[in-house]
């Protein structure tokens, strides 16, 4: 608990904050004070991504933050949470509270803003596939409190259709998921109206690969793609539709290339003004205005030499707030030590006070937009439009965003052009300093310290929140939840907006897997392509040839190809390195074993029983690779037979990737995986050629 002076003066920030937000959000541009003689804008929202744990945990990192001068919050829900499972489903070992804070029920949700008077707060939930479930939450527990819904502010990232094609968390097929993006929509229009009822999300797809024209032709494409729902929906009437069309709000990635990042914003601002007016027929300007909050990529933020991700971090951070006219309305920082582990309040305090050097040192907000008059800016964002334009128009050609996404076209496009971005770093086209390139260094005090510059989440927190559970689900009314889930299913089966429903279901201390699963009844769950499918590299590097001959030398010996399964255990939908590796090793003539994410550890182990892999490559970037690789590994012995039995297969060798700190590295090799690889093994060819060198030694 943080000490009342710093929670009175954190409420009269909230206050203040979400005064001049709702300004911001409503109008485009604040009130602010001045700086010197000239007038000044005021500062965007300012946040930190946050969330680890448990609720508990989570309110006080909040009430630190917001009495470090955070003006609004950022929630960070864990991987169960985001895919609708509660904490004891067999998918969810070893993810609890890891990448976010796990909420199960309405007494999660009432801990974790414990203390936060939420008709003050402008809160940011970053949460999809259930995204009505966790607002129906937030909705009950400011209901508990006498807090009426219209006093609500804040954005539900709400944006389903990326989820596909890049972080993951989706669970139903995508026409339901947009009858429920529609329907939080609707139901946030007529009841929450200061409430940003979707963030059409691109940060994913620059994660995932995406070239400037991608990330706008894809996020615009999706854009249009839920407002067309909802006009065809039916829950709102035409005359409504401009002022709902102004409700809508975007998340948006920056990323290096600073010129770029810039022009990409501006076309983004102008482009959405065109598709309002001329699409969709709005008029009224302030409804066409291009609102979006930003963070900035993660994806390049190093393991080697992090103490560099501080300077990565402000240049991209320059990108959304140089060009006045293309200003972020808010903005999230990661932290220096992110491609380490979770960062500590310190590390977040770190990049909160970077915006606040920006914001109140620098005179930035004190001019108009210093880019309006420049030939050169003027160019690049004509040709970024026009590139943009035409992935848009080829995309309405074939049948719309769904249809495309369902086929594997943009994911694929996604894939082939992220490994062109990685295949450029290894080729040291691309520089990275510290990486390809400048790689002598001292050692760093900051990065001093196994353990101690990151934060590391208790194993004991899953036991707990397990425990608590189970408690939790015998003091309840089981016919009243039983009931609730009846109503919630009939609304989804009548085609009902179902956010009353959920709520209900949350005032009946129904869980997050609860709900979930009552809708997985209704709808089914879906898994998309992969888009490595029938994809090759176009590579003719030393390094790249090297391999070629190595796998062929390989398969002469065992005389047919090396099989390489590649296994996503849990919920972790970060699957980028999963797929370079699949297409690298599909180039090179591997028989590869890919089947997308999500799968529990006895999946794999049924696939490597079928499949009789020569190797196994486990990918887990969410921090469970201890729990997940130590169950594979049991398992894996577990299921060979004995000397004396029937004839002896040889074990796969088993690898390891993800975001594993050291001291882990060495545990899962003593523990019997040939070799861990993390961010800094970005050399992909020589990850598969390790795995050739291990294979052979095997046989």
């Amino acid at each position: 608990m943080v000490a009342e002076s710093m929670k009175h003066n954190a409420v009269q920030q909230l206050k203040q904050a979400a005064d001049a937000a709702q300004e911001h959000t409503e109008e485009g541009d604040m009130a602010g004070a001045q700086k010197a003689d000239l007038p000044a804008s005021a500062p965007w929202l300012m946040r930190t991504y946050a969330g680890h744990s448990s609720a508990a945990a989570s309110n006080k990192l909040y009430r630190e933050n917001l009495a470090a001068g955070q003006t609004g919050l950022s929630v960070a829900f864990d991987l169960p949470t985001q895919t609708g499972y509660d904490s004891d489903h067999p998918l969810a070992a070893g993810e609890v509270g890891k990448v976010g804070v796990p909420i199960r029920h309405i007494d999660d949700m009432a801990a974790l803003f414990e203390g936060i008077p939420l008709d003050q707060m402008n809160t940011s939930m970053t949460i999809n596939a259930t995204a009505p479930w966790l607002l129906a939450l937030y909705i009950a527990v400011a209901e508990r409190c006498d807090i009426a819904p219209e006093m609500l502010s804040g954005t539900a990232q709400n944006d389903i259709i990326k989820e596909y094609l890049a972080r993951g968390t989706y669970i139903f097929p995508p026409a339901a998921s947009i009858k429920l993006t529609v329907d939080v929509i609707a139901y946030t229009y007529r009841q929450i109206p200061r409430w940003n009822p979707i963030n059409i999300c691109s940060y994913h797809l620059q994660e995932a690969g995406a070239s400037p024209e991608q990330e706008l032709a894809f996020a615009l494409s999706n854009a249009i793609t839920v407002l067309e729902n909802v006009c065809d929906g039916g829950q709102i009437a035409a005359a409504e539709f401009p002022k709902l069309v102004g409700r809508i709000s975007f998340f948006v990635n920056a990323g290096m290339q600073l010129i770029s990042e810039i022009t990409k914003m501006r076309s983004f601002t102008n482009l959405w003004d065109d598709i309002c007016q001329r699409k969709f027929g709005v008029q009224e300007p302030r409804y066409c205005r291009f609102r979006y909050g930003v963070q900035v990529n993660s994806l390049g933020l190093t393991e080697q030499q992090p103490e560099n991700n501080v300077y990565r971090i402000l240049l991209q951070m320059l990108a959304v707030v140089m060009s006045k006219n293309a200003r972020a309305r808010a903005i999230q920082l990661p932290t220096w030590n992110e491609a380490l582990g979770l960062p500590r309040p310190w590390d977040q305090q770190w990049s909160l006070r970077l915006q606040q050097v920006i914001a109140y040192e620098t005179d930035l907000l004190c001019f108009e937009d210093i880019f309006d008059g420049s030939a050169l800016m003027a160019a690049e964002e004509q040709r970024l439009s026009q590139a943009a334009e035409a992935m848009i128009a080829d995309i309405a050609a074939a049948a719309g965003m769904l249809e495309a996404l369902q086929r594997g076209d943009l994911k694929a496009q996604l894939v082939a052009s992220n490994a062109a971005r990685l295949a450029a770093i290894e080729n040291r086209r691309q520089p990275v300093v510290g990486v390809n390139c400048f790689q002598e260094t001292a050692a760093s005090p900051v990065a001093a310290g196994q353990g101690s510059n990151y934060l590391i989440v208790d194993p004991a927190v899953e036991k707990s929140q397990i425990h608590d559970l189970k408690a939790w689900r015998k003091g309840r009314d089981a016919d009243q939840v039983a009931a609730s889930l009846a109503a919630l299913q009939a609304a989804a089966r009548a085609g009902d907006n179902i956010m009353q429903p959920s709520i209900a279901c949350a005032h009946a201390k129904v869980t997050t897997g609860e709900w979930a699963d009552a809708l997985r009844q209704v709808f089914g769950v879906y898994r998309p392509p992969t888009g490595v499918d029938g994809l090759l590299m176009d590579r003719a590097d030393a390094e790249f040839t090297a391999l070629t001959a190595a796998v062929a030398g390989l398969h002469a010996k065992l005389g047919r190809a090396p099989k390489l399964l590649i296994g996503k255990p849990g919920l972790d939908g970060h699957s980028n390195g999963a797929e370079q590796i699949a297409v690298l090793a599909n180039t090179v003539s591997f028989d590869v074993d890919y089947a997308g994410i999500r799968w529990t550890v006895d999946d794999i182990l049924q696939r490597v029983t079928d499949g009789c892999p020569d190797a196994v490559g486990l990918s887990i970037l969410s921090g469970a690779h201890m729990a997940m690789v130590s169950a594979f590994l049991a398992g894996l012995k577990a299921a060979q037979p004995s000397p004396t039995g029937a004839a002896r297969r040889l074990a796969p060798v088993v690898v390891v990737g993800g975001i594993v700190p050291a001291a882990d590295a060495v545990q899962l090799t003593q523990a019997g995986v040939a070799a861990v690889y993390t961010p800094k093994d970005f050399a992909l060819t020589q990850i598969l050629h390790d795995i050739v060198q291990y294979i052979t030694k095997r046989h």
